[in-house]
């Protein structure tokens, strides 16, 4: 629906033609469009976002399960279970432009029952894993949260992680996107005829790709920076004026210098005509 939300509006921006009747549907059409955005950011933070920093600290403070404890204890006590297995494979995928690093074990003494555990990053021990290797698995909550061999360990993919910025800049972006869809539609209601420079080309475009690429670089960056997610709330929206205004005194300028070559045509013309 997004998608042909702003496609519409891109396709009358382009021809040109601006009925009354089409822009009010396409107007109704981002406004309901910006609700969905608006649902999806209040989910993100107030569901999403408490229910996996509750889960990382209650792996946090979880403590290993006692010896022999039964399926229903340590499902009970919420523990770290402690599990044995065989490398029966260790291989790098290719995943676009990264790798992702999965390790087959098998239970040992019993090849028939295997399971898959991935890693982020080959090291510290992914490197290091060969058939046949014989490595220690903490589990939690029936995952494979790390994997250990010789006094060497790693986290799987499956391990919670206090990394809440990724988090925090998709709850923003959505929250943007609802913003943005919200105006461009309030103005083709209020203005069917006359709601530029609120359009696709380029100022709804521009605002739209600023947003997912500010977004998805400073969440990222945030993770490798250690800065809390908190800051993210505020440095995105920030961020992504700062961008748009520097995009719109650059096309202005740009509009200005173009506008003055046919100025200076007419008067070098002008001077021509009266020699």
């Amino acid at each position: 629906m997004a998608e042909r939300a702003w496609a519409s509006a891109g396709n009358e921006d382009r021809s040109g033609r601006k009925s009354p009747g089409r822009a009010r549907l396409i107007g109704v059409a981002l406004i309901v469009l910006s609700l969905m955005w608006a649902v999806l950011g209040y989910l993100a933070f107030t569901v999403w976002m408490p229910g996996q920093q509750e889960r990382y600290e209650h792996y946090r403070t979880a403590e290993p399960c006692p010896a022999r404890a039964t399926p229903q204890e340590v499902a009970a006590k919420d523990c770290l279970t402690t599990w044995h297995f065989t490398v029966t494979e260790a291989k790098s995928v290719p995943a676009g432009k990264s790798t992702a690093y999965e390790a087959t074990l098998a239970d040992q003494g019993d090849h028939s029952s295997q399971r898959v555990v991935r890693f982020s990053d080959s090291r510290p021990l992914f490197h290091e894993l060969h058939r046949g290797d014989e490595v220690t698995a903490t589990g939690w909550r029936r995952d494979i949260v790390a994997l250990s061999k010789d006094g060497v360990r790693q986290n799987t993919t499956d391990a919670p992680r206090d990394e809440h910025q990724v988090n925090a800049a998709l709850g923003v972006l959505v929250a943007l996107l609802a913003a943005q869809s919200l105006v461009f539609g309030a103005v083709r209601l209020a203005r069917p005829t006359a709601y530029a420079p609120f359009v696709w080309e380029p100022y709804g475009r521009w605002l739209t790709f600023t947003n997912i690429c500010v977004s998805g670089s400073l969440g990222v960056a945030a993770v490798w920076l250690g800065i809390p997610w908190w800051a993210v709330l505020v440095t995105v929206p920030i961020v992504v004026c700062a961008v748009m205004v520097r995009l719109l005194r650059k096309q202005r300028r740009a509009a200005a210098s173009a506008a003055t070559v046919p100025r200076t045509r007419r008067q070098q013309d002008s001077r021509v005509s009266s020699r």
